[in-house]
């Protein structure tokens, strides 16, 4: 028997904050075309269950609530090589069940399946169950997709190894009007040579999949996707790239972050002097950044003299000198998780000192805050030189030693032309025209997929 109606539309995200928020945004907009958006993620992410009228559903992962392994005698941390393996060998079973039990419910059928990139594993189930409709959704800019995109052009041009490894020094520009690259800003290149090689081998099962896709939606800005930049995606000849964000200007998501806001912050801000304070947060996972780092970042905030707000987990601070908070503590604040938009928004914040995520470089731009940029993994290093060499909103720093810090804060505060190129930059992104032109994509993608 056919469905009467199809309403359901499946969002399977990579199971990362950065990930999950720009998917429950996406998810949110569909509620307003009439759609039954149902997000699909793993046990350990824990978030509201009715977020704006979203459907949340989740699936084994064998992973507790803190991302540990539980099948072994000896939990292990969730890292990107845990997340990946059940990705593969777990939860495509687990969501094949779910998606055949869906389509067992005559009265509303599946519109389309909506797969996060990095969880390309998705997309074979979907084949497997029929689902013809399916669209890629990269949470990050053009350019970033770009660059792994090119991965058979610079193997092919001798610029990276059959591993993935740069072989020159030189700097690595795509096209003339991209900004250039450090050989080791390549996504991949995260951790020893086995973790290198690892993560290169997934990107090129993730682009082998994804070949075949119809559509990619882009949480970019249509100045981002101009046609020449989109000809550089020489191999998705038959995919429509649709550029539909940035997604946070669109739709805010209440309750979506996994952990519990400390909104104390907010108070404390209020009385601060306008444009004082250095707002610090590495996103998600800042275990990259080492215990040695996070000491001598907690140093030098300290000598600056300059009041912080540092958003650092528990675990993170127990390797703090003994003493530091109390000698901070009428400087700065250090809380667990911040309300990220309100604090950026705060007029008494002036800078921000970010690993330059995606999501938080377009909160930054939204929020006109200049940055301070030190980016870790993945696609950072690509927005960070969007950031510092082409928009010429921040400064990047290479180390958290006291004439770093000192250093980059003199150079972004006494940039007297940075305000305008934000205001500039705000307005090509988030303003009306872009804004319209970014909903107007999403309506003509909606109706494509109904057809």
């Amino acid at each position: 028997m056919k469905c009467k109606k199809k309403t359901k539309v499946l969002l399977v995200p990579y199971p990362a904050q950065g990930h999950v928020t720009p998917m429950l945004k996406l998810a949110s907009l569909l509620v307003n075309h009439g759609l039954n958006p149902i997000v699909i993620i793993p046990n350990f992410i824990k978030i509201n269950n009715n977020v704006n009228n979203i459907s949340i559903m989740s699936i084994p992962d064998e992973l507790d609530q803190d991302g540990l392994i539980i099948t072994s005698s000896s939990p292990t941390p969730r890292d990107f090589f845990a997340i990946e393996n059940f990705m593969e060998n777990y939860m495509p079973c687990e969501f094949e069940r779910l998606v055949r039990a869906l389509q067992l419910v005559v009265e509303d059928g599946i519109v389309c399946l909506i797969v996060d990139l990095l969880a390309s594993w998705a997309i074979e189930v979907a084949k497997k169950c029929g689902i013809d409709q399916v669209a890629g959704f990269w949470p990050a800019m053009l350019a970033t997709y770009g660059l792994i995109d090119s991965i058979p052009a610079m193997l092919h041009d001798g610029i990276i190894s059959e591993t993935g490894s740069p072989l020159h020094n030189g700097p690595i520009c795509l096209s003339l009007d991209q900004p250039t690259l450090s050989p080791q800003d390549l996504p991949w290149l995260i951790g020893n040579s086995i973790a290198r090689t690892s993560r290169f081998k997934f990107w090129i099962r993730t682009m082998e999949r994804t070949r075949t896709l119809k559509w990619l939606l882009i949480n970019t800005f249509q100045d981002e996707c101009p046609k020449a930049q989109l000809q550089n995606t020489t191999n998705l000849i038959n995919t429509q790239i649709i550029p539909i964000g940035p997604l946070n200007t669109h739709v805010t998501i209440k309750n979506s972050s996994f952990w519990e806001e400390d909104s104390t912050c907010l108070n404390w801000l209020d009385k601060q002097v306008a444009s004082s304070v250095l707002y610090i947060s590495f996103g998600s996972w800042v275990s990259p950044i080492g215990e040695a780092k996070v000491n001598s970042l907690a140093l030098a905030l300290e000598a600056t003299k300059r009041p912080f707000i540092w958003v650092l987990g528990p675990s993170w601070r127990q390797g703090l000198q003994k003493g530091y908070l109390e000698r901070i503590s009428k400087q700065g604040k250090i809380v667990s998780w911040a309300p990220q938009m309100d604090v950026l928004q705060h007029e008494a914040v002036g800078c921000y000192l970010t690993h330059c995520g995606w999501n938080s470089t377009m909160e930054a731009i939204q929020s006109k805050k200049r940055l301070l940029c030190y980016p870790i993994a993945g696609d950072q290093f690509v927005n960070c030189a969007y950031i510092v060499q082409k928009w010429k909103i921040g400064v990047r720093i290479d180390g958290f030693g006291v004439k770093d810090l000192e250093g980059g804060l003199k150079k972004i505060m006494n940039n007297d032309g940075m305000s305008e190129r934000l205001d500039k930059l705000n307005e090509m992104t988030m303003g009306k025209v872009a804004s319209c032109k970014a909903m107007d994509n999403l309506t003509t993608f909606l109706s494509d997929v109904r057809m």
